[in-house]
């Protein structure tokens, strides 16, 4: 995994909170947060999306070790990728929300299209 931010925090938490993101966004289908995390999140649900599209065991187990719920996953490949299989890309969007007043850092809303 090539993560492009490093958001203030050592390599094993960083890694940890948008492995967190990922399954929070991927069992809601929507996530408010900051723009940074926002960024990440989406470029790697984005790839979650794409393998479960694949529908094998393989996609399913690289998932699996992504995203820390099962019962999400099974979500992921029964209802999620179905509904984007004519889509190439473009699953999710970021909207911002403007800052947040206790230290002015940039939020947005993280959605499945």
């Amino acid at each position: 995994m090539a993560w492009q931010r490093k958001l203030g925090r050592p390599t094993n938490q960083r890694i940890a909170m948008i492995k967190n993101l990922v399954t929070s966004f991927l069992k809601h289908g929507k996530i408010t947060t900051t723009l940074g995390r926002a960024k990440e999140t989406q470029s790697l649900a984005e790839k979650m999306i794409t393998l479960a599209k694949k529908g094998d065991l393989h996609a399913r187990r690289q998932i699996l070790s992504i995203v820390k719920e099962k019962e999400v996953v099974s979500v992921l490949f029964s209802e999620v990728a179905p509904k984007y299989q004519e889509r190439n890309g473009g699953y999710t969007r970021v909207v911002k929300l403007g800052a947040r007043k206790g230290d002015g850092s940039e939020m947005a809303i993280l959605e499945l299209v």
